[in-house]
């Protein structure tokens, strides 16, 4: 029988602030207060990370530390695809979002043939790359990989040739570029773009439910709409950063908080009806950070509760 299998990815050096790292840990703390099992009861995995990059010179200013995230996604993409090998469902728990580029390159270098769709429930739509980015950090970057597009159209800087060249490596790992298509990837609670996201976003006519139209139409229809649309796809993945959430419901306690974002509520509706979904093949949860928590350890609490709830619902699928 299938199993959920936990991998750990503490890594942090595509963020622009500290901390989240320790996430997993606020996670587990969360979990210990509540007298829960849950981090001793399933298989687990760690990425090695290279966060010690974090202490040296940044070389690739329009993609920091671009050079060890090469090295993150490729690690990632060799669990993943060695936790699917054995039939199993990964749960990834990461640092920043930088690394589910990673993951989702896991996902078509074991199923090359597959059509992934992928669900990105953020406040961010992390299609930046080292062209278009404005703060160099890498978090922003994911989905522009998985796409394996550089937005030239929207072009802002002129990256080194070093630069490029990491940058092309990047959208290489797992084998297979571009991994999905823009039509079978849906935002939620996306608030919070620039300008070469938006236009990257129009072009490719990118769904994006914001949190209103999420509110007046409700969680279930929203998603039953969305499986609507990637109904064509053999397999999803489905990406939760937790500052989809509404920083002033929950908590400062993630790398980028922004307002207006969902409730806890919505947030555990939606995973939880997406992981009764058997075309969900993977789930990832991402940036929490207790160094920036401004309510002791809020997010993480929030967190978890959210993180035991739909993985409860995964079980009851591979029963």
């Amino acid at each position: 029988m299938a199993e959920i299998k936990i991998i750990e990815n503490p890594s942090e050096i595509g963020a622009g602030t500290r901390g989240a790292s320790l996430g997993i840990g606020a996670l587990k703390v969360a979990a210990q207060n509540k007298a829960s099992g849950f981090f001793g009861k399933y298989e687990r995995f760690v990425v090695e990370d290279e966060n010690d990059l974090l202490n040296e010179e940044v070389w690739y200013l329009k993609a920091k530390h671009i050079d060890g995230i090469v090295k993150i996604y490729q690690r990632t993409a060799d669990i993943v695809s060695h936790v699917f090998e054995n039939g199993d469902f990964p749960l990834v728990l990461a640092g920043d979002h930088s690394s589910a580029g990673g993951t989702i390159a896991g996902i078509k270098k074991h199923f090359p043939n597959k059509r992934l769709g992928v669900i990105w429930i953020d406040a961010h739509a992390d299609l930046h790359t080292p062209y278009t980015t404005p703060s160099g950090n890498i978090h922003g970057m994911p989905l522009a990989t998985a796409i394996g597009t550089d937005n030239l159209e929207s072009k802002q800087n002129d990256p080194k040739k070093e630069t490029i060249a990491f940058w092309n490596e990047l959208k290489q790992i797992g084998g297979i570029s571009p991994k999905i298509h823009p039509a079978d990837l849906v935002f939620i609670g996306v608030r919070d773009t620039e300008t070469p996201e938006n236009e990257l976003i129009e072009r490719q006519n990118i769904k994006n439910y914001p949190v209103d139209e999420l509110r007046s139409k409700g969680v279930e229809e929203v998603t039953e709409e969305i499986k609507n649309k990637l109904q064509e796809c053999d397999l999803v993945y489905v990406s939760f950063d937790v500052d989809s959430m509404d920083c002033d419901l929950v908590s400062r306690g993630t790398g980028t908080p922004v307002e207006n974002g969902l409730t806890p509520e919505e947030a555990n509706d939606l995973m939880e009806n997406f992981a009764s979904w058997r075309k969900v093949a993977c789930i990832e949860m991402v940036e929490v950070n207790p160094c920036l928590d401004d309510k002791i350890n809020k997010m993480a609490e929030t967190a978890y509760g959210i993180l035991e709830n739909f993985t409860n619902k995964i079980e009851k699928r591979l029963e």
